[in-house]
């Protein structure tokens, strides 16, 4: 439904889908925790976002790319963040960011629908799941914590199943006028379905109130309605943002600093308008998958394998980086041409939420990523 220049849409599985639902919360009681899942689509750079600048090989396999990083903030003795991350760099050393590196999800080929499938569904490959891990996260949260929703048009697939959930994000028609809405509430009065959906319509619309005043067009102001969403009584606990523009082809030097600039104001927005909450709130960034560690011929880089992710927020034990790092030389590289992915993915991202929602992960792994057979990591939160 189109409200007041936004689009709030609800989406749920068939009855039969539902019916297939765990029925069992396996999280203590509700506190005021919050998580927000921010997917860079296009395939973010890792290398060019933390760079292992203490690897011997780096700046001759990375050229130019190498240049960003002459004067970047040291996180360690082997890496340095993109100076674009310039929030994000202070958040590292109040010990509330934590980076992985030479990470992957199951998938090994260089598709980004087929990589994001496997991202968001948190299978073992590629389509073998039709519902999305953060929608099943939901099945083992207590009902005051089991509220999503994702500030984009429509529900993302690492939302979609058998847990209702919202989408919010602005839209490009006209304004809607309180005498339209009261009209459209008189038409749904006698519909017990679509009076309760258009009330959380308008609900989540009061909540947003003017936080889209740029129109979302801009990473701040997405970061600042997504916090927005989250912080109202009663609001959503759990949030997806989509960001794109990551598939650095060519001339990636401008466009990757410039994509991760809108990164680094997102997070600082939503930590400012979260407030106290920041406190208990965790942000995981992640993407399908990485980049070539060469450049190509047109300044950018191609499809890869190994990636970099995040995790940011006062929940975080941060303050470093976490990398089996495998080298960028030679044999060292995974099919002679990308970062090889030396850490799981989805032991990283079910080690985090289960930690932060105090969930055993020996029972949330399987559920949440099916026929991986990964284990958590711990220590994160």
């Amino acid at each position: 439904m189109m409200i007041d220049r936004r689009t709030l849409m609800l989406s749920a599985a068939a009855a039969a889908a539902a019916g297939l639902a765990p029925r069992i919360a396996f999280a203590r009681a509700a506190t005021e925790r919050r998580f927000v899942f921010i997917i860079q689509r296009g395939a973010a750079d890792g290398l060019g976002t933390i760079a292992p600048t203490g690897d011997p090989g780096f700046a001759a396999a990375r050229g130019i790319l190498a240049e960003d990083f002459a004067a970047a903030p040291r996180l360690d003795g082997m890496f340095a963040l993109h100076p674009a991350l310039r929030n994000i760099a202070v958040l590292y050393g109040q010990r509330q960011a934590l980076f992985l590196h030479a990470t992957a999800s199951p998938y090994r080929d260089r598709s980004h629908f087929d990589g994001q499938n496997v991202l968001e569904t948190g299978a073992a490959g590629a389509y073998q799941v039709k519902d999305g891990w953060l929608n099943r996260l939901l099945a083992l949260l207590p009902p005051d914590e089991a509220r999503a929703i994702a500030v984009a048009v429509t529900v993302p697939l690492a939302l979609r199943g058998p847990r209702d959930v919202a989408s919010y994000a602005p839209s490009a028609l006209p304004q809607a006028n309180d005498d339209l809405l009261q009209r459209v509430t008189m038409l749904y009065q006698g519909d017990a379905q679509l009076h309760a959906l258009w009330r959380e319509a308008l609900d989540t619309r009061k909540i947003a109130g003017d936080a889209d005043m740029t129109n979302g067009r801009n990473a701040a102001a997405t970061g600042a309605l997504a916090a927005k969403l989250l912080a109202a009584p009663g609001g959503a606990r759990i949030a997806m943002v989509e960001t794109g523009g990551w598939d650095t082809h060519a001339q990636q030097r401008g466009r990757l600093a410039a994509q991760l600039g809108g990164l680094d104001a997102m997070v600082s927005a939503l930590k400012a308008g979260l407030g106290p909450l920041w406190g208990q709130t965790l942000v995981l960034v992640a993407t399908e998958f990485g980049r070539t560690v060469a450049v190509n011929g047109t300044g950018g880089t191609d499809h890869g394998t190994g990636a970099a992710a995040m995790l940011i927020g006062g929940a975080v034990k941060g303050g470093r980086v976490i990398a089996d790092w495998p080298g960028l030389r030679g044999a060292a590289l995974y099919e002679g041409r990308d970062l090889m992915p030396t850490t799981p993915l989805d032991g990283f991202i079910g080690g985090a939420v289960a930690a932060h929602f105090a969930i055993d992960p020996a029972r949330a792994m399987p559920l949440l990523f099916p026929g991986t057979n990964t284990r958590a990591i711990d220590g994160l939160i």
